[in-house]
């Protein structure tokens, strides 16, 4: 199928140009966020822990995303600022959350790997590679057990396909057919480590699926179109034949596996860096293709951008001005009962007093 064709599938067909456009600012507010947010990370005694920016790849979680309903819930891995953002949440409480301050989404406690907003369907990022994997399929047996109709988008990178908590879910996702959806992004390394180096695979590492008898597809993730054609295609099995599905999702990250990743310009060639930027960039495709459809003009597509640089510097703001946790916070959000005064709190013994 041609880039033409996926631009007249029918879930592409149904946008309108107002849905397109934000569909298209949404993507220039996650590279923003992260732009800002890698500004303020490199300041000494601003941000703790690690920084995974997904500069390169917005056109994945916004084109998937795009396709959720009431009743579709999403979980990814430690790089989860664009998931977040595209599922609803605000710059402040994510901007605050990388700060460590009370008012960030994880209550300042999780950090860049560890954003959650189970009131949006998002169930977080997790540190743990393939971490995610059981826990979203979980998502969709919960699914399948009440009765709703609604999928699991389950994300995860091309590193932890090797994971064995990964292959236990792809059979338990098949032997209960459960409407769980697995996107491979693949940005082609493992840390530092490329996919040749790193998977033994012949065509594609989604096509491990056969051996499970789940269906398989990949997808070009640069063209948002073909993004949101094909994950539908998924989401159709999983919410009328409640089965699963693995996407690849080719794409590619600018920066290192984190900030801290200092062999990053070592382990690609400058050329295969710049070779994606200008010819695969999922802002620059989608803003071309936009503009070519009398929907965006340049000068529109500088408004976004300008009003997305200030909506990061005004979260910066919220977040340098918001209160760090207290001490007593260190206790809360660590037992359900504590917390909720339960039955079951008033028994047994806790790690404190």
């Amino acid at each position: 199928m041609s880039a033409l064709d996926f631009a007249s599938s029918p879930i592409n067909q149904s946008l309108t140009p107002e849905r397109k456009i934000e569909l298209y600012t949404q993507m220039v507010r996650i590279r923003r966020f992260e732009q800002v947010a890698l500004a303020n990370y490199q300041k000494p005694g601003r941000m703790g822990g690690f920084l995974h920016l997904y500069i390169g790849q917005e056109s994945v979680a916004v084109g998937t995303l795009s396709l959720c309903g009431e009743n579709d819930h999403n979980i990814t891995a430690y790089r989860c600022h664009a998931h977040a953002l595209a599922s609803g949440m605000n710059m402040n409480e994510c901007m605050a959350e990388l700060f460590g301050k009370q008012s960030g989404c994880s209550k300042g406690k999780g950090g860049s790997m560890h954003f959650f907003a189970p009131d949006k369907n998002f169930w977080g990022g997790h540190g743990i590679v393939a971490g995610q994997t059981p826990l979203g399929l979980g998502l969709a047996y919960g699914l399948k057990y009440l009765g709703k109709k609604g999928a699991a988008l389950c994300y995860l990178g091309d590193g932890a396909v090797n994971q064995g908590a990964y292959h236990e879910s792809l059979n338990l996702a098949s032997l209960f057919e459960l409407p769980v959806i697995y996107v491979i992004e693949n940005n082609g390394y493992s840390m530092g480590t490329s996919q040749q180096r790193s998977s033994a695979y012949t065509g594609c590492l989604a096509q491990r699926a056969e051996g499970y008898g789940i269906e398989w597809d990949v997808i070009d993730g640069s063209d948002i179109y073909e993004v949101r054609a094909k994950t539908q295609i998924a989401m159709d099995r999983a919410k009328n034949e409640s089965k699963p599905t693995i996407l690849e999702i080719d794409t590619y990250r600018y920066y290192g596996h984190s900030v801290a990743d200092a062999n990053a310009s070592k382990y690609r060639t400058p050329e295969e860096i710049q070779n994606y930027k200008s010819n695969h960039d999922p802002i620059a495709v989608f803003r071309r293709k936009l503009i070519d459809e009398a929907i965006l003009t340049d000068e529109k597509a500088d408004e976004i951008s300008k009003a997305a640089n200030v909506e990061a510097a005004q979260s910066v703001k919220f977040a340098e001005e918001a209160p760090a946790p207290t001490i007593a916070d260190i206790s809360t959000d660590v037992y359900w009962e504590t917390d909720n005064n339960t039955e079951a709190s008033k028994i047994g013994h806790h790690f404190f007093a």
